[in-house]
């Protein structure tokens, strides 16, 4: 697992990136909805994440410090200016596990990846989310775990998602409130 070292290395970029994030208004997922992430990572123990909209590497870098050198996160980011500024906020961190950080369209990206995940992370256009999920639903084993974000103040935005993970019979799904936010939290059946 991470180190003493790293572990501060995380806490110190984690700690620049929100202090920024207030600063320049950047929607991070924050430290409040970002512990019931990583709680979510921990159990889950993931040896591949699949993670779609990186902004600034934020949530990266919060689900990477769960994880092992044989963990790999594989992150997809539309603005390349985001994704780059993601990369050396990663590279700060010095985690340990293998981040992938693909620049471009997830809708395109997301067809093209090889091999399975067993954690999603979905924190990117609201009304695409559902899209996103049914891309990656056949690199998904039983039990992974799909993790989105702002599932309460965009919930109209994202209600055809919502409407699937409830009430499609592939999912057991459930939504916690999160201050005045919340994050919907599904597993695969």
């Amino acid at each position: 697992m991470i180190t003493e070292k790293q572990l501060q290395s995380t806490q110190k970029v984690l700690k620049a990136i929100e202090e920024l994030a207030e600063k320049d208004f950047l929607p991070i997922i924050g430290s409040f909805k970002g512990k019931y992430l990583a709680e979510e990572v921990r159990k889950a123990k993931p040896t591949r994440i699949l993670e779609v909209g990186t902004l600034i590497g934020y949530s990266t870098i919060l689900m990477g410090k769960e994880l092992g050198s044989d963990a790999e996160i594989v992150t997809i980011e539309i603005h390349p200016d985001e994704a780059k500024q993601a990369g050396e906020n990663i590279l700060n961190a010095s985690m340990p596990p293998k981040v992938k950080i693909i620049t471009g369209d997830a809708m395109t990206i997301i067809p093209t990846l090889e091999g399975k995940f067993d954690f999603a992370f979905i924190d990117a256009e609201k009304t695409e989310y559902l899209k996103y999920l049914q891309l990656a639903e056949p690199k998904f084993h039983r039990c992974t775990v799909v993790f989105a974000d702002n599932a309460g103040i965009f919930a109209d935005q994202m209600g055809d998602y919502l409407d699937y993970v409830r009430c499609s019979g592939n999912y057991r799904s459930r939504y916690i409130q999160v201050g005045d936010d919340g994050v919907e939290i599904s597993v695969k059946l």
